[in-house]
């Protein structure tokens, strides 16, 4: 028995190996949400291409699978065998910090598997082999992308007060309304990829990659300089400011929740409205990069989706995706048609929150609307990188 135990653990070991690696984040979402689409907004965000010239390159064959995360030098690279006899791992000669590490696991809460990763999180090209074969990306070779808009209050914190410059300066301000005005015919102005400065050109990580990041102000330091970001640059301040609206105290009967991968926002939205009958929906634009513009609501008309039973995930900025969750009472979901004066479509969804008498009385959205907390229903269009969660 002592000459085969080894060899049972060893069994045992990549039978749960191949079983755990197969979930990806999107398998983890098919298995978890088996009759639920996942949105294009979300989708998006697995898929985002930051290759560079220093390209990787996968060859399958009988044998086994042969991965190259190479640097353009004939012995700048890692290469990664996959074969019957196991995984097998060189590693060429690299900076400190950016070499290869190669974990087999089967830990709870990270899903177990190997993973192979060269590299500093969120800049690397990872490795994936389970039963549906093997996973292969290429994350971002350079600083977390950040667009459009400064540090600044998010209009989708509500316990926030407004900068004056907001006012004029913030291009976010356009979309909020009052629930009245969701009729058939009713013009506003909007551009749904204002929020490029509110959550950025940044990609999800898997769940046991990004679980090894803190998001706190405790160890703030320590997550710049993982991610090679200069304390006190603007990246850092939009960092902090993440940290602050993840760690600050709910608003009313709010429950909230930082989602730093897509398979923790779906425990999440699960938890709080169950797998059976549960949608995720998503603002969608014909164009992109489209300017500000007058929209018209479509003879179509509005959609409710649900009352009282949504959670609302907003896209934050940070080196890779981060979603400020929160499930609120007394909100509304709809489905909006939009016709753009240049003839462009839109698929906007929109949130109404009938109770704001916890809000900050120097909201955006007050100062907006020229309304006070609590007295009339409040509604927001979400850009085209937020979701929705509700039960039907």
């Amino acid at each position: 028995m002592a000459i085969r135990l080894p060899v049972i653990c060893l069994l045992g070991s990549f039978m749960v190996i191949a079983i755990a690696a197969d979930l990806t984040p999107e398998r983890y979402w098919s298995t978890a949400l088996p009759n639920t689409p996942i949105p294009n907004s979300l989708h998006n965000l697995l898929n985002l291409d930051f290759t560079d010239e220093k390209s990787t390159n996968v060859q399958v064959g009988k044998g086994g699978v042969n991965v190259n995360a190479g640097k353009g030098k004939p012995s700048g690279g890692t290469a990664v065998n996959v074969g019957k006899g196991g995984v097998h791992v060189d590693t060429g000669k690299g900076k400190p910090g950016g070499g290869t590490h190669v974990s087999v696991s089967g830990g709870k809460g990270h899903g177990g598997g190997v993973g192979v990763h060269t590299g500093k999180p969120g800049k690397r090209t990872d490795v994936g082999v389970g039963k549906g074969g093997v996973t292969v990306r290429t994350r971002h070779k350079g600083k977390p992308v950040y667009v459009g808009v400064k540090p600044g209050p998010n209009p989708f914190m509500y316990n926030y007060a407004a900068k004056e410059t907001q006012l004029h300066d913030d291009p976010n301000a356009a979309i909020f309304f009052l629930e009245k005005d969701l009729v058939p015919g009713k013009a506003m102005s909007v551009r749904f990829n204002a929020e490029d400065g509110y959550g950025g050109k940044t990609a999800f990580l898997p769940r046991g990659e990004a679980e090894t990041v803190p998001l706190g102000s405790e160890k703030f330091l320590e997550t710049l300089n993982r991610f090679s970001v200069e304390a006190g640059s603007e990246e850092a301040e939009m960092m902090k400011k993440t940290i602050e609206e993840c760690e600050a105290k709910k608003v009313g009967a709010e429950e909230k929740y930082c989602a730093t991968s897509l398979e923790s926002m779906v425990d999440f939205s699960v938890s709080k409205l169950g797998k059976s009958h549960i949608r995720a929906v998503s603002t969608e634009v014909a164009k992109k990069n489209a300017p500000m513009q007058k929209y018209k609501i479509a003879a179509a008309g509005v959609k409710k989706l649900t009352d009282n039973n949504s959670v609302v995930c907003h896209k934050q900025k940070y080196p890779f995706a981060v979603f400020y969750c929160h499930k609120t009472m007394m909100t509304s979901v709809y489905a909006v048609p939009l016709e753009g004066e240049n003839g462009m479509r839109a698929k906007a969804v929109a949130v109404c929150h009938k109770n704001t008498s916890a809000w900050n009385p120097n909201h955006l959205a007050f100062k907006i609307l020229k309304v006070k907390p609590g007295t009339v229903p409040v509604c927001h269009f979400l850009p085209e990188t937020h979701v929705v969660w509700f039960g039907y």
